[in-house]
C-alpha cells in the first residue's frame, strides 16, 4: 500500500469543519491546547488530506471537453477576482498552509514521550502538503503571499506578494525533505498519507510546469528508481470505483459514498437510456486526437474511416469515450438519427433510444459520451466514489520523458518511457514493439508534439489538459476555436446521413499541435456550431487574486489585466 488514505477516512469524516478560512476551528482544537501527543497530530495530520485541500483543475476549462456548448469564466473569458473557484482556491489553500505551517512550528514543542524519528515524519508530512499547497498557488497564480510561521490577525492583512522564484525556492526544500523522511510505503495498521514517492512526483510537477526541466527530471527519475509503482495492467479498469489503491497510484484521494465523500455529477455524464442526461462530453476535439494504431494521425493515416472513427484507433480511444454500436451501461449505444430504437442489454429487448437526439432533443450534442471511469456504479444510485487521483505513474513517466526531451537529453530511457505508457493501452509488454506502435524518432520537434498528444490521450478526464495548454502556451489557439457539434436531426439527416457522410462528414485537418480543423465542415453546412471560446493571452496565464484580497490588504497588487 503506498500513499492511499482508506484508513483515514472516518476520522476525516468525524474532525472535518466547514472550510471557511478558520485557522483555529472550534472542532478541531486551538493551536494553544492541540497538539500534546501523538493521536491529536496524527488528526491534525489527517485533516491536512479533506477533499477540499485538494481541488484539481476542470476538464471543462479545455478544449477536451463540450457541455452542449456552454461555457464557464476561463473559456468565455470572464474570470475575474469574484469568481466562486477563484476565492474557494484561494481561501482553501491557505487555510491548508496555516494549519500545515503550525504543526510544524507545534511539532519542535511536543513531548519527549513522542520518538524523535516519528516527529521527523510528521514534519516531513505537514512540509509535503505545504509544498503542494504553494506548487497550486504559483502555478494558479505566479507570484503570491508567502509565510512559513504562524501569522497573527493583523500582520496576514500586510503582506505583500513573493516573487514565484523565491517561493519555488522553499517548494522544493519542502518536497526534498519529504522525500528524505517519509517512508516508501505504509503498513497496513497505519493511517496512510503522502510517501516518499509522492513527494519526488510532486516536485517533478510543479518543476516541469515551471520550466525546471533539469529538477523535473532528477526527481521523476528518483520515483522511477524507487521501484515502488508500475503500470496497472488494465488502462479501462484503473479509474473504476473498483479499483481501490492500484499498484500505479502514487498520490489519491480516497472517496466513499457511505461517508459523503463521492463524485455526485454523474448524472451530467451518462447515457439518456440509462437515466442520465448525456450532457458533459468529450470535445470532437479530443476525439480527433487519438492516434490511428499505426502511430499516425487521422489525418495521415490510411487506417482511418470516417464513416467508422472509431475502427484502428489508440484503444485509449474506446476506453474514454463510448464507441458507437457497443454496449454501455446496459444499453447499445448508437445516437445515429436513423436508430430511433436500441437494444436493452437488461431486458432483451429493443427500448426507444433517448441517445438519438431524434427522440431526445437534449441528448449529446455531438454525439459522445464519456466512458473512462463509468460503470453501472455510477448510474445505479447517480453517484460513485473512485479514486481522486493527484498522481499517477504514467504520469511521472512522461514527465520524465518529457524533461528529457526539453533538454535536448534523447536516449533510450526517453523512449522507453514513452513506450511504457503506450504498450500499456495496448496492453502488450514494452518489448513487443510489433504489436503497437513504438516510439523510435529521436527528433526532438517530433518527439515533443509527439509526448503532447500521448499526455493528451492518456490523462484526458484526469485534470490534466488544463495545466498542458496553460504551460506549452497552447490555450490562446485552443480555447480561441469554436466548440462544434452535430445538425438538428432533420438538417443531419438531409444534409450528412441521406449522403453517407456519418459520423464525422469529413476528416478534419490537424496542425502541428493535433489540432483539427472543422470550419471546413462548418462552412460546408455539415455541422453545427454549439459556442464560441474565447481565451485573452494578455492576462488568463494567470488566475486573479480575490478581489476581496486586494481590498482589505494594500499592499497586494492584482495580478496585470484584472
Amino acid at each position: 500500500m503506498k500513499t492511499k488514505l482508506y484508513s483515514m477516512l472516518l476520522v476525516l469524516f468525524l474532525v472535518s469543519a466547514c472550510t471557511d478560512l478558520n485557522l483555529n476551528p472550534l472542532s478541531e482544537g486551538s493551536s494553544e491546547s492541540w497538539y500534546s501527543d501523538q493521536t491529536e497530530i496524527e488528526m491534525a495530520l489527517n485533516d491536512l488530506y479533506r477533499d477540499p485541500f485538494w481541488p484539481t483543475d476542470a476538464d471543462d476549462w479545455s478544449d477536451d471537453w463540450t457541455y452542449r456548448g456552454q461555457t464557464n469564466a476561463i473559456t468565455d473569458a470572464t474570470i475575474t477576482g469574484e469568481w466562486s473557484t477563484v476565492i474557494s482556491w484561494w481561501a482553501n489553500t491557505y487555510k491548508a498552509v496555516a494549519r500545515a505551517t503550525t504543526l510544524i512550528e507545534n511539532l519542535e514543542e511536543v513531548t519527549d514521550e513522542i520518538p524523535e524519528d516519528k516527529l521527523t515524519q510528521y514534519k516531513a508530512d505537514a512540509r509535503f502538503v505545504r509544498a503542494s499547497q504553494y506548487a497550486r498557488l504559483v502555478a494558479h497564480w505566479g507570484d503570491v503571499v508567502y509565510y512559513n510561521n504562524t501569522l497573527e490577525l493583523e500582520e496576514s492583512f500586510t503582506k505583500a506578494t513573493t516573487d514565484k522564484a523565491t517561493i519555488l525556492a522553499t517548494i522544493y526544500e519542502d518536497y526534498d525533505y519529504a522525500a528524505a523522511n517519509l517512508p516508501e510505503e505504509y503498513g497496513n495498521s497505519e493511517n496512510l498519507r503522502a510517501t516518499k514517492g509522492a513527494a519526488l512526483a510532486m516536485k517533478a510537477r510543479i518543476a516541469l510546469y515551471m520550466g525546471n526541466y533539469a529538477l523535473a527530471r532528477d526527481a521523476a527519475k528518483d520515483c522511477m528508481e524507487l521501484g515502488a509503482y508500475e503500470l496497472y495492467d488494465d488502462f479501462g479498469a484503473l479509474f473504476l470505483s473498483s479499483t481501490k489503491n492500484s499498484v500505479e497510484t502514487i498520490f489519491a484521494i480516497p472517496r466513499s459514498v457511505e461517508l459523503d465523500v463521492a463524485f455526485w455529477d454523474c448524472k451530467n455524464y451518462i447515457s439518456r437510456n440509462s437515466g442520465g442526461w448525456g450532457a458533459k462530453d468529450p470535445s470532437w476535439e479530443l476525439f480527433s486526437a487519438f492516434y490511428c494504431t499505426d502511430g499516425l494521425p487521422i489525418d495521415e493515416s490510411p487506417l482511418y474511416n470516417p464513416r467508422e472513427p472509431f475502427n484502428n484507433r489508440d484503444p485509449r480511444c474506446a476506453a474514454t469515450i463510448v464507441e458507437f454500436q457497443t454496449e454501455h451501461l446496459g444499453y447499445m449505444y448508437q445516437p445515429h438519427p436513423d436508430s430511433t430504437t436500441c437494444y436493452s442489454f437488461k431486458t432483451g429487448a429493443y427500448v426507444k433510444n433517448n441517445d438519438n437526439r431524434v427522440n431526445a432533443q437534449y441528448a449529446s450534442y455531438n454525439g459522445l459520451l464519456w466512458k473512462k471511469g463509468v460503470d453501472e456504479d455510477w448510474s445505479d444510485d447517480y453517484k460513485s466514489d473512485p479514486d481522486k487521483i493527484i498522481m499517477r505513474y504514467a504520469d511521472v513517466l512522461l514527465m520524465y520523458a518529457e524533461a528529457k526531451i526539453e533538454l535536448g537529453e534523447i536516449d533510450d530511457s526517453v523512449l522507453d518511457a514513452m513506450n511504457q505508457v503506450r504498450a500499456r493501452a495496448y496492453g502488450v509488454a514494452v518489448g513487443e514493439t510489433s504489436s503497437y506502435p513504438a516510439v523510435t524518432t529521436t527528433s526532438q520537434e517530433d518527439l515533443r508534439q509527439i509526448l503532447r498528444i500521448e499526455r493528451r490521450m492518456e490523462f484526458a478526464l484526469e485534470g490534466r489538459r488544463y495545466m498542458d495548454i496553460i504551460r506549452w502556451k497552447l490555450a490562446e489557439k485552443v480555447l480561441n476555436i469554436p466548440n462544434y457539434g452535430m445538425l438538428d436531426p432533420v438538417e443531419l439527416k438531409e444534409k450528412v446521413v441521406d449522403a453517407d457522410l456519418w459520423f464525422f462528414p469529413e476528416t478534419p485537418v490537424l496542425d502541428e499541435d493535433g489540432v483539427a480543423d472543422f470550419e471546413p465542415m462548418y462552412n460546408a453546412g455539415l455541422i453545427k456550431l454549439l459556442g464560441l471560446r474565447t481565451f485573452d493571452k494578455s492576462k488568463q496565464y494567470l488566475w486573479p487574486i480575490p478581489s476581496k484580497e486586494i481590498l482589505i490588504n494594500e499592499n497586494l497588487t492584482q495580478n496585470p489585466g484584472y
